[in-house]
């Protein structure tokens, strides 16, 4: 297959470093503009969005006839600021990723192929929706059921659970962000496939080991009873099964490398009959 490089001049290693400088600096620049964006909306961001998983008219609790309502309370004089400031950050993040992407994107172009450039830009523009995704799927689901779980579970009646607007938001950003990470499983596959390192059949004969795995997971990210860990494996599994939709397999990169031989056979032939005329 024909891999020609991308039209570019050759860079030395400072060179490099000060374009890793500039996308590093356009990226920060974008987050602590919607940093600051989120930190001035406080009220809707908080009210709307943060805390509305903690309150008993939350779309889930109402669809599934969840009895449930959380009272938050702040123990440090400092917190609720400092709070403010870091939820402002992650959601900073969260809403410039594809920015962020986009940078990415424009500082690794240059070092690839023609062909492994169009892979990875179809990923990259992937990557961005899966994101949203998982991010999603962490906010209006399994958060919702995680909370449930921890609010109502006590090891004695005698103990009663004072939940802290701390611990709320720690368990708030870091669900929602390892949710919208793992989602991009499929666009980590995507590549592998494209580059020949992963294949179908490969994806297809370990399934039942990504099913002890994603179990695990889901152990992990919620509390360990059965509903809260189906939940959480559901959308985990959905994702692996996805990953096999896209995944090319192995067939289809014989019948690519035959397509390109067959491709690459006429033009040989045709310049081996021009030499030979061209000697006679």
């Amino acid at each position: 297959m024909s891999q020609g490089k991308a039209p570019s001049e050759e860079m030395s290693f400072w060179d490099h470093l000060e374009v890793l400088r500039g996308t590093l600096f356009r990226s920060l620049v974008a987050v602590a503009l919607f940093t600051v964006v989120i930190f001035c909306l406080k009220g809707f961001v908080f009210e709307g969005i943060i805390l509305a998983p903690a309150r008993a008219d939350f779309f889930l609790y109402r669809l599934l006839g969840i009895d449930f309502s959380m009272q938050l309370v702040n123990i440090d004089l400092t917190a609720q600021f400092f709070i403010h400031l870091k939820t402002s950050i992650a959601l900073g993040f969260i809403l410039s990723f594809p920015y962020i992407c986009y940078e990415v994107w424009k500082f690794i172009a240059p070092a690839l192929y023609d062909n492994e450039r169009k892979t990875v830009r179809g990923a990259f523009l992937f990557a961005g929706g899966l994101f949203y995704l998982g991010v999603a799927v962490g906010y209006a689901i399994v958060l919702p059921v995680t909370l449930n779980f921890f609010e109502g579970y006590s090891v004695s009646d005698s103990v009663a659970n004072t939940i802290s607007l701390q611990s709320y938001i720690s368990l708030f950003t870091s669900m929602v962000l390892m949710f919208g990470i793992v989602f991009e499983f499929p666009t980590v596959i995507l590549v592998l496939s494209k580059f020949g390192l992963i294949t179908k059949q490969t994806l297809r004969k370990y399934r039942r080991h990504a099913v002890v795995v994603i179990l695990i997971l889901a152990a992990i990210i919620t509390p360990a009873d059965p509903f809260s860990m189906f939940v959480a494996a559901l959308p985990l599994y959905l994702l692996y099964e996805g990953s096999v939709l896209v995944c090319k397999s192995g067939d289809e990169e014989d019948d690519d490398g035959d397509g390109e031989a067959a491709a690459r056979a006429p033009r040989a032939e045709g310049r081996t009959g021009g030499r030979a005329k061209r000697k006679n």
